[in-house]
């Protein structure tokens, strides 16, 4: 999802003192204490070892330590996405170094600011296929919004604050700094704040006026737009100025997997999520829009169904900070590069101005009485199992329900993460956590875990899987031993189940591999609850209806550890609505033919 600049504020100014004689080491920890960093997540190992010894004596950066390197990954987004913040995970030479990876990667397509640093073995052993050693630059260049080298002792103060500068300006993401064992070890004047000088690097924050001008006139002609809002919306902290431009044009709005709780889920001009398992107004909204004003969004796959058949009658105003987003799917009839909070007040102002002659503002009656008419036709909804399991949908709205909008939801990947989109109401931006764009089993818990560091005061639910679970399930010794109290909600239907949903629909029900024997027979493989308490967390298992409420208030009311709740839920149960890969989004039908929900409906 592409995205506009960072909130995260430039670090306060450090008055300029006597270089000061350190070590490399001592040089990472001084200056992540003086960018403002508070947390970090991390594992040690021989090629960052010097770095652990002067962390020790830090009374301003907490360090996390986790159980996987992809946990403080995780844990880092889970961090940033929640707060704003940069999150910061370090790891070891050669395997820890590459178990970041999925997470840095997970970063870059969801826009997350990530400062990874990692330790290298010996410069002068560098290219000799020393012990652990591995080209973590190389491998993930195509990942990052860049990744460093150094083997100077010297550059560590300018690379970090280069790296925290890169990670949360433009188009936010992962940035990597990879310090040699002997870089750490020597010793140096170090000096704050250092010079950092990154030549061409010149993110574009302000739109053109004209071409501001000209999307403000294509809205005030248009008769059926709608406000196609990505995640980059959340990570410009633009909500407010996106609820003032949307209640001055009366336009609809449609919230991306990403952009949840950018736009209260309560208010009446809000239809719901998009794409392949949106909602039935928000999927036809988009196909039979006469312009789309894109913000933040990228025209992902799952958004567009087959992109030469998306919204084929709309004209496109793209919003973007990224200029490689604009025009790179859908070709931008006004295309605008900025960021999305400072282009939302512009267009707001500009629109205001367009209708100020004799047509006023456009007449969208007819519009919204198409909408409400697919809003009151087409319900979120779903069926009681015939199996006399859990339907997921419910367990998933309760959790909602009883929590509340204040809370922070992160979920894992599959059939529970569309659920978790669609049945709990988001209110407010960075309250929804998920994988978007890279899809990445095993998110959720140390995602939750971050966000519990970042947001100790509120309340944090992992949303997970009994596939994902097991990803990433031993970070919950670290969130015992160091007393961050998450909720988990396993949604097990001891299968793969998003996969599972696609072998019912399309492979015949030929069920190849996605059995996981979790849940449903007398066996279970692991027990989620012994599993719980084994690791210090309070481990409830819900296998009715009446027990749903109790087990939620009691995970609520349980603030000394962590709290795993194993629902066992059907494994037939389907995410409806669904748009095939592939096809047109006109394809909704599908869904319509399909759902238990909308034939209850009919």
């Amino acid at each position: 999802m592409s995205t506009e600049s960072s909130p995260v504020p430039s670090p306060a100014p450090v008055p300029s003192g006597a270089p000061v004689e350190i070590t490399g080491a001592e040089a990472v920890v001084r200056s992540l204490e003086m960018l403002g960093i508070t947390d970090v997540f991390g594992l040690p190992g021989g090629a960052i070892l010097p770095v652990y010894d002067p962390l020790l004596d830090s009374k301003k950066l907490r360090h996390i330590l986790v159980r996987h390197e992809q946990g403080a990954g995780h844990a880092a987004e889970g961090y940033a996405s929640s707060s704003g913040k940069v999150g910061v995970a370090i790891a070891t030479s050669g395997p820890g170094a590459t178990n970041l990876v999925t997470a840095i990667a997970d970063a870059h397509m969801d826009s997350v600011p990530l400062l990874a640093i990692t330790g290298q073995v010996f410069s002068n052993l560098m290219g000799t296929d020393a012990f652990q050693e591995a080209d973590i630059v190389g491998i993930t260049m195509p990942v990052t919004k860049h990744s460093f080298l150094v083997k100077d002792a010297s550059e560590i103060p300018a690379t970090i604050a280069a790296a925290y500068h890169i990670a949360t300006t433009g188009r936010p993401g992962p940035v990597l700094v990879d310090i040699t064992k002997d870089a750490q070890q020597a010793t140096f004047s170090f000096r704050w704040p250092p010079k950092v000088d990154l030549p061409g690097y010149r993110p574009i924050t302000k739109a053109h006026g004209k071409q501001v001008a000209a999307a403000a006139q294509m809205l005030a002609e248009a008769k059926r737009p709608v406000l196609y809002v990505g995640g980059g919306v959340i990570r410009s902290g633009a909500s407010a100025e996106l609820l003032t431009l949307a209640e001055t044009t009366n336009v609809p709005v449609v919230t991306t997997l990403m952009a949840r709780g950018a736009f209260p889920d309560s208010h009446q001009q809000h239809l719901g999520m998009p794409g392949m398992h949106g909602t039935v107004p928000a999927v036809i909204a988009l196909q039979e829009a006469d312009l789309l004003i894109a913000l933040g969004a990228r025209f992902d796959d799952r958004v567009t169904g087959k992109a030469a058949l998306f919204a084929p009658n709309a004209k496109v105003v793209h919003v973007d900070i990224d200029p490689a987003e604009i025009s790179k799917i859908r070709v931008a009839d006004v295309p605008i590069v900025g960021d999305a909070k400072d282009v939302l007040v512009d267009l707001e102002a500009a629109y205001r101005d367009a209708i100020a002659g004799e047509s006023g503002a456009p007449d969208l009656d007819e519009w919204w009485a198409t909408l409400d008419g697919l809003r009151a036709e087409f319900p979120l909804g779903f069926s009681t199992p015939s199996d006399g399991l859990l339907a997921p949908q419910q367990v998933i709205q309760r959790i909602g329900e009883l929590t509340g909008p204040e809370a922070v939801y992160a979920a894992g990947v599959g059939q529970h993460q569309m659920w978790a989109a669609q049945f709990i109401k988001y209110e407010r931006p960075n309250s929804w956590l998920n994988s978007g764009g890279a899809g990445t089993m095993g998110y959720a818990v140390p995602a939750a875990m971050g966000a519990k560091v970042a947001e100790p005061d509120r309340v944090v639910w992992a949303i997970d899987g009994d596939g994902c679970f097991q990803m990433t399930n031993q970070e919950l010794a670290t969130c015992t031993l160091n007393k961050i109290p998450i909720k988990v909600a396993i949604i097990n239907n001891s299968s793969l189940g998003m996969v599972r949903q696609w072998q019912t629909l399309f492979y015949d029900g030929r069920y190849s591999n996605t059995d996981l024997n979790t849940g449903h027979d007398s066996v279970r493989i692991p027990d989620f609850v012994a599993l719980a308490e084994a690791y210090g967390a309070l481990g409830i298992r819900v296998t009715k209806e009446e027990e749903i409420d109790d087990a939620i208030k009691l995970a609520l009311a349980t603030n000394d550890r962590p709290v795993v709740i194993d629902f066992v839920v059907s494994a037939d149960a389907m995410v409806w609505p669904m748009v095939p890969q592939g096809v047109s989004n006109s394809y909704i039908q599908y869904a319509r033919d399909h759902s238990p929900a909308f034939s209850e409906e009919d």
